[in-house]
């Protein structure tokens, strides 16, 4: 033990604010005169030591601090090793050394001035110096003006005490304290020296594989961190692996290993040994435990209690169900360091032999106090579990822990696992099983290979950063081997998700040329691949490249005539285009479709316009993917539904996907599906509100589109955030937004989506006023969308069609238009367009006097937006319905007082003045003249008994009416 009354300014901590907040809440209150406990409990590295030192730093300038921590016994040390830490807080005061006589001078010592003890790691203190820490922690209370922090594991040594277990830090603390290790963050006089030369920003492989391995403990992050060289760091040279730098941490897990019963320990290699063949986090299987226990002589009581009872096992192993999981990953990672590596072995050895079937022809059970390494005879781990027969291959579960028990390279097990990890198999596992294979073989080709191919299956298993990671150890381009090509594809698929569209293109490409001579299926999705790249940037001469290299011989007839269909589409000849996509609405085994010939189904339908047709088979791709993956694909299929769903009217139903697909987008590390996600959210919001989700969903998909090249849902967004500025009357930023979408030039939207912004590009700009400026520009819009309305499916179009006819027509024809606009929607269904057009023909009919009239579209409208929760479109029908004449007519209460003197025309040219609007942006939002507007406003004045606009815009703020 060493005490000291001074400690030097503690260093920077991540992630612990709330932890520091307790800190400082107990500190205040023994600056009060009450003093208290409190225990930090944590496992090693996850900084409990360092926030003893924060506290005791924050408490000196105001009072004695008192600090003991644990240190290894002296061999001149006067006292007996059961007075240590008595002493180090008693110091060389004469007198028993006895739990009272602790209290009692710690009380002596805070009757002047407030003192905070400090006890750094109590849990390694001698039992008699433990109890008499506890005893006083526990006497000390309010009054004695003394308070007591104690650090220590997370056993019961100090249980009963008011604690604070620490957790790991989380994603952005840990990223912030990486940044400083490595010369990222705050820069000179930086506590933690970055490793000497690190002058550059670290690699993105290696920062994710740094603080994956790290999980979330900063001690074990800068042990790591520093162990690397500054080649490794910048991603020039390779990492190491395993990676240096945990032994330090993984030694103080294993240290309380050694004091818990054999029995203990047996359980606890078993479970670390049974998660190595399960995905990350899943823990192990209980009766695959109870299994092998038994098989290794451990009582079946002890089993039954600690694996279904409520036995405890000091805090280590948790039960969920029918899985056994550890407390903490690194406790199972500090078990199999700490095992004798014949005995991890051994354990590998006797669960592959069990997984495998085999487990029965096992060698007895010893009596040991765990799994007996001379337990199978064979001396190499492929020859110690027997092969299962001939007609069934051994698990992919058993291979892997056959792996793990190989001591040295072995060629003909890392065949195995390749092998079996070709067999449909969860993608996760696949990846774990062939990186196991990479690792047993020495061949540098097949191992840049075998590396690249569980690169795939991470991708494919939606874990971008692992991808990365293994494709990082693919080795120099040449040592490829058999397999050219590979690396590069996966290189593509992770860019086609998380990088520049274009990037991806180009990278698929190239790929699909040298995988094509030997591995026509990876050629086949490389190809697609680039084409779905080419359709996300706008690129539809890139699109007919991909698509045009694909040799459609080998494939089905619905793929046929997708390939074919799409690129006729893409090549103008819209009619054949079409007669060949009917053909693949439906894939040739509707039993069991795979989820992409499901997804190319639904693509087909909304080129198509068959969207009754797009959202039944997109929910059949949504379940297909989430029965039978891969994960990556699921924020796809999400999409591809929830548009479809849009293109239906179903807004709620397309929200609800697009939120669960962003979800698994952001699970899954995939920011150009967010982008898509966020394009639909918005488009969703301009249609329920609130105003302020639609430009929040615009301006990230904006923000995410842009740097990467995703012209189709830059298109969208900008589509749904001119909707939104519709349905709140500002037509004219509508119709400036708009513009450059629709008609030819650079700026012009995706090929994919500007049809479907036409009508609304329409009505805004008549709406502005400016039909008549922009007549030559409307009527080629209105033409080139009519001849769209020919050839889809779409049932809106003619109706939008004939609403954009009745917008730009001789008033003696616009009755007549929105008449066939009304009997349009009458046939196709819609709350949402057919509100949207009984709005302007009631709008229309106000504008000419037909006030009476007005009122039943207007209301009508009314009605259907409140159906569909349209909230900001429902708010813009009862103000042209008020102005119409409806009284008392409001989606939200009126105002009280003197506003409610005014006319429904008066509150909302109020409204809109107060708002800052101009007399001419008011005439436009109400479709009135400048004119007509002064006169209002005058009267709106006098009324209100105010002179200014200003005074206008404070009577209707937060504080008026």
């Amino acid at each position: 033990m060493t005490s000291s009354t001074t400690v030097h300014s503690p260093l920077r901590l991540y992630g612990r604010s709330g932890e520091l907040a307790i800190l400082d809440g107990l500190l205040a209150r023994l600056r009060q005169g009450d003093g208290g406990a409190l225990v930090l409990t944590a496992p090693p590295g996850l900084g409990r030591s360092a926030l003893l030192r924060e506290a005791a730093a924050a408490h000196r300038p105001r009072g004695p601090v008192l600090y003991a921590t644990a240190s290894p016994a002296s061999p001149d040390s006067p006292d007996s090793p059961d007075e240590r830490g008595l002493h180090a807080l008693l110091g060389p005061a004469p007198g028993p050394r006895t739990s009272e006589a602790l209290l009692a001078r710690l009380r002596e010592l805070g009757a002047e001035r407030p003192l905070l003890v400090c006890a750094d790691d109590a849990h390694a203190w001698d039992p008699a110096s433990r109890t008499a820490l506890g005893f006083a922690a526990r006497g000390l209370g309010a009054g004695s003006r003394v308070a007591v922090l104690i650090t220590a594991d997370d056993g019961p040594a100090f249980a009963g005490l008011p604690a604070l277990r620490l957790g790991p830090l989380d994603d952005d603390a840990a990223a912030a304290l990486l940044d400083r290790l490595t010369g990222g963050g705050e820069g000179a006089g930086s506590h933690v020296q970055r490793p000497p030369g690190v002058t550059e920003g670290l690699d993105p492989v290696v920062r994710a594989e740094l603080l994956r391995e790290a999980a979330g403990n900063p001690r074990l992050l800068t042990g790591l961190t520093g162990r690397l060289t500054p080649d490794q760091l910048a991603g020039r040279a390779p990492l190491p692996c395993p990676l240096p730098g945990a032994e330090g941490v993984l030694a103080a897990y294993a240290d309380r290993l050694d004091a818990l019963p054999a029995h203990t320990r047996a359980l606890l290699l078993l479970a670390a040994a049974a998660q190595e063949h399960e995905p990350a986090g899943a823990g192990a299987d209980a009766l695959l435990l109870l299994r092998a226990g038994t098989r290794t002589g451990l009582p079946r009581d002890f089993l039954d209690g600690v694996l279904f009872g409520s036995a405890a096992t000091e805090g280590f192993l948790q039960r969920a169900g029918s899985r056994v999981h550890f407390s903490h990953p690194l406790f199972a990672r500090a078990v199999l360091h700490h095992a004798p590596p014949a005995r991890r072995r051994a354990t590998h050895e006797l669960l592959a032999a069990l997984l495998a079937g085999t487990g029965d022809r096992a060698a007895p059970a010893h009596s040991g106090d765990g799994p007996d390494p001379t337990a199978h005879s064979g001396t190499r781990a492929a020859a110690s579990a027997p092969p299962p027969p001939a007609d069934r291959p051994a698990p992919l579960a058993a291979l892997v822990q056959l792996a793990c028990a190989a001591p040295a390279p072995d060629t003909a097990l890392a065949a195995r696992l390749e092998a079996a990890a070709t067999t449909p198999y969860p993608h996760a596992e696949r990846a774990s099983a062939l990186t196991r294979a990479a690792a047993l073989t020495t061949d540098p080709p097949l191992r840049s290979a075998r590396f690249a191919a569980a690169a795939e299956q991470g991708a494919l298993a939606g874990d971008p950063d692992r991808a990365r990671a293994l494709l990082a150890r693919t080795g120099a381009a040449g040592e490829e081997g058999a397999s050219p090509g590979l690396a590069p594809y996966v290189h593509g698929l992770l860019a086609l998700r998380t990088g520049p569209a274009a990037d991806a293109h180009e990278a698929l490409i190239a790929a699909a040329a040298l995988l094509g001579p030997y591995d026509p299926r990876r050629g086949l999705d490389a190809l697609l691949g680039a084409a779905e790249a080419a359709w996300a940037t706008g690129d539809a001469p890139g699109y007919l490249e991909a698509m045009g290299r694909i040799d459609p011989a080998p494939y089905d007839h619905a793929f046929a005539a997708y390939r074919a269909g799409m690129c006729a589409v893409l090549a103008g000849r819209t009619e054949a285009g079409h007669a060949l996509l009917r053909q693949c609405l439906d894939p040739v085994n509707p039993a069991d479709p795979a989820p992409s010939a499901l997804l190319r189904a639904g693509v087909a339908a909304l080129v198509l316009g068959e969207v009754a047709a797009a959202c039944r088979t997109g929910a059949r791709a949504l379940a297909a993917v989430r029965t039978r993956g891969p994960d990556a694909l699921l924020p796809q299929a999400l999409e591809h539904l929830a548009y479809a769903e849009l293109r239906a009217g179903l807004h709620a139903g397309a929200r609800a996907h697009a939120l669960e697909g962003l979800h698994a987008a952001r699970r899954t590390g995939q920011p150009n599906s967010s982008v898509h996600l966020h394009a639909v959210l918005a488009l969703a919001a301009s249609v329920e509100g609130p105003a302020e989700a639609c430009a929040a969903h615009c301006d990230a998909a904006l923000a995410g589109a842009g740097p990467h090249g995703l012209a189709q849902p830059a298109t969208l967004a900008t589509w749904a955030r001119a909707r939104a500025d519709l349905a709140a009357g500002r037509s004219d930023e509508a119709a400036a937004r708009l513009g450059p979408l629709v008609r030819p030039g650079p700026r012009q939207g995706h090929f994919a989506a500007r049809m479907l912004a036409v009508p609304c590009y329409v009505e805004a700009a008549v709406l502005a006023g400016r039909g008549a400026e922009e007549a030559t520009e409307l009527h080629a819009a209105v033409a080139e969308f009519a001849g769209w309305t020919a050839r889809t499916a779409d049932p809106q179009a003619p109706a939008q069609l004939a609403r954009c006819q009745a917008l730009l027509a001789p008033v003696e024809e616009a009755d007549a238009r929105y008449a066939q606009a009304l009997a349009h929607h009458d046939r196709a269904g819609g709350d949402f367009e057919r509100a949207r057009t009984q709005l302007l023909y009631g709008q229309w009919l106000r504008r000419r006097r037909r006030t009476r009239e007005a009122r039943t579209p207007l209301r009508d409208a009314l009605v259907a937006f409140q159906r569909c929760s349209a909230r900001a479109w429902a708010e813009r029908a009862a103000g042209e319905l008020r102005a119409a004449g409806e009284q008392g007519t409001s989606v939200r209460p009126t105002a009280d007082g003197a506003l409610s003197a005014l006319t429904p025309q008066q509150q909302r040219i109020a409204r809109c003045v107060a708002e800052g609007a101009t007399n001419r942006e008011v005439a436009l939002r109400l479709s009135l003249s400048p004119r007509t507007v002064d006169h209002h406003l005058r009267n709106v004045f006098a009324a209100l008994g105010i002179r200014s606009r200003t005074e206008l815009a404070r009577l209707l703020g937060p504080e008026g009416p």
